[in-house]
């Protein structure tokens, strides 16, 4: 079965930087376009940066110039380096395949916390 399981996050000052790790098994990982989502309190979950088959990055305009996307498909790995962090980006963060959460039948991770303190 599918399974996404997401690493990396913890508390940090503003500033500081962390980067997240997506272990991802139960398909067929090179083959997928994969997000980095994240949802923060009271908010809805949204796409913040996405890789593609071949490389190609996308980001939000929310993080772009500090979130840098990236993936190892020998290790059906995907990354996300967080540098100057902001408290807004405080957020639970998860990865997913991206056309399976645009079809609405994403199974998601268990996610890893990011809490960044002013």
């Amino acid at each position: 079965q599918v399974q996404l399981v997401e690493s990396g996050g913890g508390l940090v000052q503003a500033g500081g930087s962390l980067k997240l790790s997506c272990v991802a098994s139960g398909f067929t990982f090179g083959m997928n376009t994969m997000g980095w989502y994240r949802q923060a309190p009271g908010k809805q979950r949204e796409l913040v940066a996405s890789i593609s088959i071949g490389g190609s990055t996308n980001y939000a305009d929310s993080v772009k110039g500090r979130f840098t996307i990236s993936r190892d498909n020998a290790k059906n790995t995907v990354y996300l380096q967080m540098n100057n962090l902001k408290p807004v980006d405080t957020a639970v963060y998860y990865c997913n395949r991206v056309r399976r959460v645009e079809k609405g039948n994403g199974t998601w991770g268990q996610g890893t916390q990011v809490t960044v303190s002013s």
